[in-house]
């Protein structure tokens, strides 16, 4: 296979999250292979900072809870480019830890409003654009491995996760008539400057030690997976849920 499918020449690609570490090296990622950039997230310094640092690329403000916002986000994108958005990644998350008898309603639904609401809102924004311009796509949906296994007191965050893969299934189902794939990325845990300092502690280094790997993954790490669910390299793949977890969901209950 030649290794230009891998590229993304041509592409106009938007980020949800681009503000935060793993967003930030996705959308590097898809300019580097070529894709027209779009960062979109609610901290627009932190995505100019990014921005100057790549070329040919958009910032836009973002909040995917927000039907409005999304609609603005997509019309500036559209208008910057000259053509829809034809590959979304959905990387907005949030995450609020707590047991489940003592999470409220309002944290729960502050959950699901961004990791999976968000994400719908998102994807059939874009997904509707392309049909209306008779255009293929490709959409990636970053859930976790928390999606695919239990962890203590992320119950409303797994739950988030085990949905968006769900909902991947269910869009790839429905849109692959109309040549748009829909896929999940679904991390383990990689090291940002977010966790770093818990992952230093004696109970972040024993969750560390049931990894087989024995370690953290990188954000750059998750390059080589979301390229091939974005490019014609991964063209016959779709409602697929590619793992990425230096073997976590492999250990031992």
């Amino acid at each position: 296979m030649s290794m230009d499918r891998f590229r993304l020449d041509g592409r106009v690609a938007l980020v949800t999250g681009a503000s935060g570490a793993l967003g930030a090296e996705f959308a590097r990622t898809l300019a580097g292979a070529g894709a027209r950039v779009v960062l979109a997230a609610r901290r627009v310094e932190a995505m100019q900072v990014l921005a100057r640092q790549l070329t040919d690329v958009h910032v836009t403000a973002l909040d995917v809870t927000d039907l409005d916002s999304v609609r603005r986000a997509l019309d500036g994108a559209e208008a910057w480019a000259g053509t829809p958005v034809d590959l979304l990644v959905n990387n907005s998350g949030i995450a609020i830890p707590g047991a489940s008898l003592e999470q409220s309603d309002q944290d729960w639904a502050r959950v699901m409003g961004v990791n999976l609401d968000g994400a719908r809102r998102m994807s059939v924004a874009v997904a509707a654009r392309l049909v209306e311009a008779g255009r293929p796509g490709a959409i990636v949906n970053v859930a976790s491995i928390l999606g695919l296994r239990q962890g203590a007191g992320v119950s409303a965050y797994a739950t988030s996760k085990a949905a968006l893969i769900q909902l991947t299934k269910q869009h790839a189902l429905e849109w692959a008539r109309h040549g748009i794939r829909v896929n999940a990325l679904a991390p383990g845990y990689v090291e940002t400057d977010i966790n770093r300092d818990f992952f230093a502690t004696d109970h972040g280094q024993a969750q560390i030690r049931r990894i087989p790997q024995r370690r953290l993954g990188r954000p750059e790490e998750l390059s080589g997976p979301l390229l091939l669910l974005a490019s014609d390299a991964g063209a016959f793949m779709t409602g697929s849920v590619l793992v990425a977890d230096g073997g976590h969901l492999l250990s031992p209950l």
